[in-house]
Order: structure tokens, then sequence, then C-alpha cells
């Protein structure tokens, strides 16, 4: 089978792709045709995970303020090492997405300027890969 065979459907709106070559990650911003291809290769759909095995360290905890959304990630606090880290948290609500990128030793938290969360609040670890708060 061909690597483009991977591809059973295109993707949608919002998904999260990455490669496996070099580490590229692109999101679904506008859909279209055609295939999602890096270093000559299928980009990789990366599937929100919500274990809750891993629901100490790596699913978003929400917690609204006066301010708007403060989001944690983990109930006990996410590595931030050179090695391990979470790369960035999103807040989607509606039309509205916001995105804070995070570095190693900052803490695994963002905070974002929205009144409410009806949307989904996503977390990237460079190791483990996509979480959410919400199935």
């Amino acid at each position: 089978m061909s690597s483009l065979g991977r591809y059973k459907r295109m993707p949608e709106l919002f998904e999260i792709y990455s490669c496996e070559t070099c580490g590229n990650i692109i999101k679904i911003i506008h859909k279209g045709k055609g295939d999602l291809i890096c270093c000559e290769k299928p980009m990789v759909k990366q599937v929100e995970k919500t274990n809750e095995a891993e629901k100490e360290k790596h699913v978003p905890v929400i917690k609204l303020d006066s301010d708007g959304i403060l989001v944690k990630v983990g109930e006990v606090p996410h590595p931030m090492e050179e090695k391990h880290y979470i790369e960035w948290i999103e807040v989607r609500s509606g039309n509205n997405i916001q995105i804070k990128g995070l570095s190693p030793g900052e803490k695994p938290e963002a905070h974002f300027c929205m009144k409410e969360n009806e949307g989904k609040v996503r977390s990237f670890c460079n190791i483990h890969g996509l979480w959410t708060d919400k199935a």
C-alpha cells in the first residue's frame, strides 16, 4: 500500500496533523481538498486523548475567573523540562480561537480572555500528543 493510502477521508476543520519526519504541526483552519504532505510523506492526524489514567498530568483543567479562563495542564502540573513539556494550549468557543505557546521552564498554564467556554480546550505535549477536556 502506498503511503498516500493512509488517508481515508479529507481533513476536517480544527484537526491537528504532524509530520513524523521533521516535527511540523499544522491545524486545519480552512477546509480544502488535497492530501497533507510534508517531507514527501502524509501527515498524521493527532487524535485527541482524554484518557482518565493520564488525567492527572495531561488533561486541561479549566477555572473561570472574572478576567476569563485559566487553563492548567493536569491536576498535578505537567513537567516543563527541555525534553518533555506542553508546547501549547488552545481554547475554542464558537468561532473564537486563542492559542498560547509555552516553553520549558514555564508553568503549564495559560490565561485566556474569554468569558465562557462552550467549546473545547486542548493542550499539546511534545511527547504524548494532543489532549482535550471534552470527548
